[in-house]
């Protein structure tokens, strides 16, 4: 469970990032938070796991405060929080094995993870997510040499390997075509009902959100102007969450999709 407590964020520059937010995530939920560019999303989501310390409230994970955490009790809560982004964050010279073997550093020393000094058990659990994700014939294949919607997907079972119970994906699929966003937000929605992990994810496309999510939060200019299931996001709201025009633009996602789906 997640729970965000008069959570609020303001930059250095008086930027305000978040605005007094209140929410509890539930565990095996997913979560799909929307909103326009600069809307907070990101900055909602990077505040779960500290990588974005916010001004007020508190933020608990699992009953355990991140935001009063100290450094040894922030990389225990770290280990419960998979991260997945839009630019995929591997070692791009490495083989897939040990980008995926990296998500397991956070349970080692220093000295062992510089020496890379994984158990059986650790390179058994990189060979069942990378055949969870669909690249078992990867393994062994550098990373630089991999497309994108396969990169993001090494990241995925980077997560998955960490064994952490919370993923928080991070505008996963905005840089991929249709076809590959459709095959990552399935690996997503797998893992989120057959490992009932919890998902959290900034999505820039309304469909997405509508198709994949159990819950759907929208925020705007810092604040939370729409929490529910998607069946209960309109048409109307979503207007007033994006504006007339921009909404028909992301209406139109829907046409994209279904046109290259069924190429």
């Amino acid at each position: 469970m997640i729970i965000f407590e008069k959570v609020s964020k303001v930059y250095p520059n008086g930027v305000v990032g978040l605005q007094d937010i209140h929410l509890t995530i539930e565990d095996g939920e997913f979560v799909s938070i929307i909103g326009l560019s600069g809307a907070g999303k990101s900055t909602l989501l990077r505040a779960i796991n500290r990588l974005v310390p916010i001004t007020d409230g508190d933020i608990q994970i699992n009953g355990t405060s991140i935001t009063k955490a100290n450094k040894k009790e922030l990389r225990m809560i770290r280990r419960q929080l998979g991260l997945i982004s839009q630019s995929f964050n591997l070692v791009k010279r490495s083989t897939v094995q040990k980008n995926v073997l990296s998500g397991r550093l956070g349970y080692y020393p220093t000295w062992k993870s510089i020496l890379g000094l994984f158990t059986p058990e650790d390179y058994q659990h990189t060979k069942e997510a990378l055949e969870t994700v669909g690249l078992s014939d990867k393994l062994q294949t550098r990373s630089d040499e991999l497309s994108g919607g396969q990169q993001q997907r090494v990241s995925i079972a980077r997560a998955l390997v960490q064994q952490a119970p919370i993923i928080l994906a991070d505008e996963p699929v905005a840089s991929l075509d249709p076809i590959t966003t459709q095959k990552v937000m399935e690996d997503l929605k797998k893992i989120n009902q057959t490992m009932a992990k919890t998902v959290i994810v900034n999505l820039h496309s309304v469909p997405l959100a509508r198709k994949f999510s159990t819950r759907v939060i929208a925020l705007k200019a810092g604040q939370v102007v729409f929490d529910g299931t998607p069946e209960a996001l309109t048409d109307e709201q979503l207007t007033q969450i994006y504006g007339k025009a921009i909404f028909e633009e992301k209406a139109g996602e829907i046409h994209e999709i279904e046109r290259d789906r069924s190429l």
